[in-house]
């Protein structure tokens, strides 16, 4: 009888005692590239999930980390010096500064939730992150850009007071009552971003177990969903319309008013300095919502003409651009921030 052939002999040392073929183990980061895996594999509740960044761009996307670290970095000494100047300065203990200071705190938060895992993968590669973790990214994510659309809107709110208004600010606008409206606006946000993960988390099984985005965003993840995700779909768009559209519709409603209101000063000086309070509210909204409203529509409507590679790149842009742009806009044109800032540098000079 002639000698098995190698490849019989390989084929049946693959095999367990019960005739079960053994599946062989894969290495992670090469799962990440693997469309076989992809597509004829199904998942159940898997353990982690593979990030992979910017699709499309290759070892080239190790270059934006020099985009993204920066903006990072920014975004963490800006906002944390303008707590710091908010919180020694007692001047500075105002409603309109205490709404800053939320604002502050929210790009730190929204900022450390996506920055270090993007610059991760984009550096290293594709990356591991535990399905729990993913879950708890995607709330964090998208609760703190909830929190930072009510708080634009809040601010929009105080500045139609103080310009409208001005006798009656210090009534209307007391710190009790920004407190009261920081506190709902975050009870807010939690109640309506905690069915995002929750909607995730009833699914028991996935087709992949890569997603071809930089954070765990919850329609990515829903894209590798075993079954009906209609809910999800539904509940995503719903909630994007919901919640930004109500509070651009406030914002533009309050700067209707706040127009009214500069309309009637009797001088062209005393129109100028009532409006040039908003200034920085406006230049901090435009930073804010211009690159969302662009990952929106490419999200949308562009999905088929639009590469995937910009979409994600646009999302990332708009989550990380307004927390390193907001402390440069409020520390150069808000005078009282300004002055204190200088004041702390020439204290850290003078000799002992």
């Amino acid at each position: 009888m002639a000698p098995a052939s190698t490849s019989t002999m390989r084929l049946s040392s693959q095999r367990t005692k019960n005739n079960t073929p053994v599946r062989p183990k894969l290495h992670p980061y090469k799962m990440a590239h693997s469309p076989t895996l992809q597509s004829n594999s199904t998942f159940q509740c898997p353990a982690f999930f593979i990030l992979t960044g910017i699709p499309g761009l290759g070892d080239g996307q190790a270059w934006l980390t020099l985009v993204f670290g920066p903006m990072y970095l920014l975004a963490l000494l800006g906002n944390a010096t303008l707590l710091t100047v908010i919180r020694i300065d007692s001047t500075l203990h105002q409603p309109m500064f205490l709404l800053l200071a939320t604002l502050a705190a929210t790009d730190l938060g929204l900022a450390t939730s996506i920055a270090p895992g993007l610059l991760a993968v984009l550096w290293l590669g594709p990356r591991p992150v535990r399905y729990a973790v993913c879950l708890i990214q995607m709330f964090f994510v998208h609760a703190l850009t909830a929190v930072e659309s009510g708080v634009l809107l809040a601010m929009a709110c105080d500045r139609a007071v103080a310009v409208g208004r001005p006798l009656h600010y210090p009534i209307v606008v007391t710190k009790a009552r920004v407190g009261y409206a920081i506190l709902a606006l975050t009870l807010k946000a939690v109640a309506i971003v905690v069915p995002f993960p929750l909607l995730v988390a009833r699914f028991e099984h996935f087709h992949a177990k890569i997603i071809h985005h930089a954070y765990c965003a919850h329609m990515a993840v829903v894209e590798l969903v075993v079954g009906n995700t209609r809910v999800n779909n539904l509940y995503g768009l719903a909630l994007s319309l919901a919640v930004s559209g109500v509070d651009i519709l406030g914002i533009a409603g309050s700067y209707g008013l706040i127009a009214h209101a500069v309309l009637r000063l009797p001088t062209r000086e005393a129109r100028a300095k009532a409006f040039g309070t908003c200034s920085s509210h406006i230049c901090v909204i435009l930073a804010f919502y211009v690159p969302g409203l662009f990952s929106y529509l490419t999200h949308r409507f562009g999905r088929h003409t639009v590469p995937k590679s910009v979409h994600i790149l646009l999302s990332n842009i708009y989550l990380l651009l307004p927390p390193a742009l907001n402390p440069l806009i409020y520390g150069v044109r808000t005078k009282q921030i300004r002055d204190r800032f200088l004041e702390m540098l020439k204290f850290k000079k003078k000799p002992f």
